[in-house]
């Protein structure tokens, strides 16, 4: 399998590095299978670090590696458990560390809008649930360990088109 990650720089060698933000699936190293993603992904890093430069680096995953020697988390669909649990990092910070993999749907900016909406007590879960189905997820592959980062190898990086 093919995974990206969009930064600021090319990283070549994963590394868990300690971070303030409260992101879906707590502290990690963030992937995707869709190329669009990352890329869109790495204007948000520039902005952020306030930097020019943009990449998306390139890695090849063995899934038989999951099976055989991660603890993984998968959420499948943006469910009940889903929500609970991105809703237990986004706002108070990381919930879970047994897991050396969690893999599951990603809140890009447009599914935050709705999770913000029920965060706020604006939209009940129902609500929120039922939204989220309609909306176009994408996946993400947060490795949380050493052992989860010794699964990727890297295969390139590139310079994303666009401005």
């Amino acid at each position: 399998m093919i995974l990206y990650h969009g930064s600021n720089v090319v990283v070549k060698k994963p590394m868990l590095v300690p971070n303030q933000r409260r992101l879906d699936f707590g502290f990690g190293f963030y992937t995707t299978s869709n190329k669009e993603q990352a890329e869109r992904f790495t204007f948000q890093v520039a902005r952020r670090t306030k930097t020019d430069t943009r990449f998306v680096s390139v890695f090849d995953y063995d899934e038989n590696n999951e099976a055989a020697n991660l603890k993984v988390l998968r959420f499948n669909s943006p469910d009940e458990e889903w929500l609970d649990f991105v809703q237990q990092n986004r706002l108070q910070g990381e919930t879970d560390s047994e897991y050396d993999l969690i893999i599951g749907p990603v809140a890009n900016d447009d599914v935050f809008t709705t999770l913000q909406l029920h965060f706020l007590g604006i939209l009940t879960r129902e609500q929120t649930l039922q939204t989220l189905k309609v909306k176009e997820l994408y996946d993400q592959y947060v490795f949380k360990s050493e052992k989860a980062i010794r699964c990727l190898n890297y295969s390139e990086s590139y310079i994303p088109k666009g401005d």
